[in-house]
């Protein structure tokens, strides 16, 4: 399988601009953030740490793209104060193939998704992306040269709790994978997964450092078996 990795991005696969994303925030003081309607728009406690976020942009251009979705989401409402982030995507992301040349951040941003109210708060860094690349509806794993793409007759494989036998979009296997990890734990149980019930996407994580230096290479054994 095709990586690339530095300080901001590791990536699976290559060439395709749609894929499935998970974004590692981190949250430096306790807030109570109102989730849009979740809850009844009831304020929920999020403790400091480590948060995963589990999200895809299956475009192959324009708002629907990877790139796009990415830099919005290293974007906030008020439009002066983006997550640091966004310089270097807007710099590393054309050498890596994702986006338009040249590639422009989103003029304005609307809150709409759950991770989005977490981000907009100020003391909510986004640290970095991880990227699995995949085409618009291709969302299973191929077996051989391991890239991403379509196989209509093969059904992707779920995590535990999950019915092995039903297919599944990539990015509800990735969440719940993820949740099969001892020091991945939902924020609350049902948040940022809209188009996903039952599911959870918005994960608290509770890890000592070094376990963010092994994660990349077990999250890769996972895609490989996916794709065995």
């Amino acid at each position: 399988m095709q990586i690339f990795q530095d300080g901001l991005v590791f990536c699976w696969g290559e060439r395709s601009q749609g894929g499935v994303y998970i974004l590692r925030m981190q949250v430096g003081a306790p807030l109570w953030v109102t989730f849009g309607r979740f809850q009844q728009g009831q304020p929920i406690e999020v403790p400091v740490g480590d948060y995963l976020y589990v999200g895809s942009a299956l475009g192959q251009r324009g708002s629907g793209s990877l790139a796009r979705r990415l830099l919005r989401h290293a974007s906030r409402s008020e439009a002066a104060n983006p997550q640091p982030i966004r310089e270097q995507m807007l710099a590393l992301f054309p050498q890596i193939g994702l986006g338009p040349t040249p590639l422009h951040p989103p003029t304005g941003k609307k809150l709409r998704w759950h991770v989005d109210f977490l981000l907009d708060e100020s003391g909510v860094e986004l640290k970095m992306v991880y990227l699995i690349r995949v085409g618009k509806g291709n969302t299973e794993l191929r077996r051989g040269d391991t890239e991403i793409h379509r196989e209509k007759k093969k059904s992707l494989k779920s995590a535990k709790s999950v019915d092995k036998n039903a297919p599944r979009q990539l990015e509800t296997a990735v969440s719940r994978h993820l949740l099969t990890y001892p020091q991945i734990t939902p924020l609350v149980p049902g948040l940022g997964s809209t188009d996903d019930p039952g599911g959870t996407h918005l994960l608290k994580v509770t890890a000592v450092p070094d376990w963010w230096h092994t994660f990349p290479e077990s999250f890769g054994r996972f895609l490989q078996s996916e794709a065995a």
